[in-house]
């Protein structure tokens, strides 16, 4: 899910985005021909998503009226993202096409694209004007977003379906190879990395990033803080089932669901538990934090919205 002026959008594998108020009316819905498992991006009045179907559709936030549609030739996995170049903003978005497309937000027209060598699974983030995204060809990915051109790439691993943290000049991401690597983006070089010792399972959540750590979970059950200068181990903790979802984080606190569904806030210095609920569904989504309530989409067709002392 995500929040904006008051509403709540989220998509579901019926191939339905549904938008409702904070009480749980629905407002409006708009159905495309396949699952959406992306979060949208909301800017500007618009809402900006991808179904399975590959194609790309901007909404009236109002009133989910269609403003325009872009077609890629294969699944959309992964949430856009969007650059202001002058006048005009431009949507970069992944396909399992191979190709990241640079979309006009406006008028939905193609602008360029940029090939990999392999699916795209995750959001871009954005550096000195530069799309950085991971790949499943195991590289992270450094494009141009005014004109599409290749500013280099970092190999990584085999698979990297996590989207980036950018803080300064570093990227931060996980990998299929239970890996978690840090990337300078101005020497295209890795920095450090993170290597998982034990039953080698991917790291497909995002990172959260306050200060000096870093907090992401993995499909080992474990969550992860990180110290951000070196990659060490400052604490994990069992959840108890795999994570899919990305952390949300305050300054003191950070909050996270696995796929059992239990939702849980630790502390961010030892993690310890602050409170725990079983949301009684699974979940792989990142859960919406607002105004002391969180919103969280649950895999059996929910939207659940809990008071929270987050």
């Amino acid at each position: 899910p995500v929040v904006c002026d008051n509403k709540i959008v989220a998509g579901s594998t019926s191939g339905e985005l549904l938008c409702l108020t904070y009480q749980g009316k629905l407002l409006w819905t708009f159905k495309t021909d396949n699952a959406i498992e992306a979060p949208a991006l909301i800017e500007n009045n618009t809402v900006y998503f991808g179904n399975l179907g590959g194609t790309l559709y901007a909404l009236e936030l109002e009133t989910g009226k269609l403003k325009w549609e872009y077609k890629t030739e294969n699944q959309i996995m992964g949430a856009p993202t969007l650059f202001k170049a002058g006048s005009k903003t431009i949507l970069a978005v992944g396909s399992y096409d191979y190709y990241l497309h640079g979309v006009d937000a406006t008028t939905g027209e193609g602008l360029w694209k940029y090939e990999s060598d392999n699916f795209l699974n995750s959001a871009p983030a954005i550096y000195k004007g530069k799309a950085v995204f991971g790949g499943c060809d195991g590289f992270l990915h450094l494009v141009n977003m005014t004109n599409g051109l290749s500013a280099g790439k970092v190999e990584v691993a085999t698979y990297v379906a996590s989207s980036p943290a950018i803080v300064g000049n570093k990227a931060y991401i996980g990998d299929y190879d239970a890996g978690f690597t840090c990337i300078d983006l101005d020497t295209k070089n890795i920095v450090w990395r993170y290597q998982s010792p034990d039953d080698g399972l991917p790291f497909i959540a995002s990172p959260a990033v306050v200060g000096n750590k870093i907090f992401i979970g993995s499909r080992d059950k474990f969550f992860y803080c990180l110290d951000i200068k070196s990659g060490k181990i400052v604490w994990k903790k069992n959840t108890g089932s795999r994570i899919d979802a990305s952390a949300v984080a305050n300054n003191n606190q950070v909050l996270l669901i696995n796929m059992r569904g239990d939702l849980m806030l630790l502390n961010q210095t030892d993690g310890s538990t602050v409170w725990s609920y079983e949301l009684g569904a699974a979940a792989i989504n990142t859960p919406a934090v607002i105004n002391n309530a969180i919103v969280v989409a649950g895999n059996d067709g929910n939207v659940y919205f809990l008071a929270s002392t987050f």
